[in-house]
């Protein structure tokens, strides 16, 4: 991988990061989309920023974005990116959520940067080379049972698999602590920090997995769909399910059982 693809993405996420912090505010304005999720002028603002800087920088590159998209035909590398993943606390006035980048090759993510702009936390990582916080390297947990484990299971009506059961299951008879930030990305890098155990996330967006796949992955853990299967990041995926990679199989094992297709 060229080294100006990694250092590309590092620079963009810092200025994608400077128009999140500008922008953040009380009352912001917001329109709801048809999955009944929020889109504001800097979700638009850094999707469009980032289309005409890979058109530049990398001609025939695609770009695969959660608001706008340009996909060049046959190209066999992606920029996959959600400007903003976490919109919903975002947008009503709460601190919690980043920007998301990763380059995906023939479907496989080789590159992935993750950057929270109000805690100054750039997560990164390329293929075979670990996983980086602000340039440390970082490891998954080595939690070795569900029990007290904290995880992040978004659930929304919208999303193409119903968790609903699952996550039940995992409160009420494993013990595990199970929060929702509105924001799967945040929790999956705190999988790649050691902080989380594990996350599910059921919606069909590749924007949401395709950073989480490397960053997590050369932490140590394990990101398959949420049947334990291999998928490609450059279309839509079945959900993901991100672990320390202990616990990949005992989960993939619960979601094939109360995991519903809508």
């Amino acid at each position: 991988m060229k080294p100006e693809y990694k250092q590309f993405a590092e620079d963009f996420a810092g200025r994608a990061g400077a128009i999140i912090r500008e922008n953040f505010s009380l009352g912001m304005a917001k329109e709801w989309k048809a999955d009944n999720t929020p889109v504001t002028e800097t979700d638009l603002k850094i999707n469009s920023m980032l289309i005409k800087e890979v058109n530049e920088k990398f001609p025939g590159h695609s770009v695969n974005g959660e608001e706008e998209s340009d996909m060049n035909g046959g190209s066999e590398y992606v920029w996959v990116c959600d400007p903003v993943d976490g919109t919903i606390p975002f947008s009503h006035g709460i601190p919690i959520c980043t920007f998301s980048l990763a380059l995906v090759k023939s479907g496989e993510s080789i590159l992935g940067v993750v950057y929270d702009p109000f805690q100054d936390r750039l997560y990164s990582a390329a293929k075979g080379d670990g996983a980086f916080l602000n340039g440390r390297r970082i490891y998954v947990s080595a939690k070795k049972d569900l029990k007290g484990a904290a995880a992040d299971c978004e659930i929304l009506e919208s999303s193409q698999y119903d968790i609903s059961d699952l996550v039940k299951y995992l409160r009420l008879k494993e013990g595990v602590i199970a929060t929702a930030f509105c924001s799967i990305i945040y929790p999956s890098v705190l999988v790649a920090a050691g902080e989380f155990a594990f996350t599910i996330f059921p919606f069909k967006k590749p924007q949401d997995g395709a950073a989480v796949k490397i960053i997590v992955e050369e932490a140590g853990g394990k990101v398959t769909d949420l049947f334990g299967e291999e998928q490609r990041y450059d279309k839509e995926i079945k959900g993901f399910i991100a672990s320390n990679g202990i616990l990949h199989e005992r989960l993939v094992e619960l979601a094939k059982k109360f995991v519903i297709k809508r």
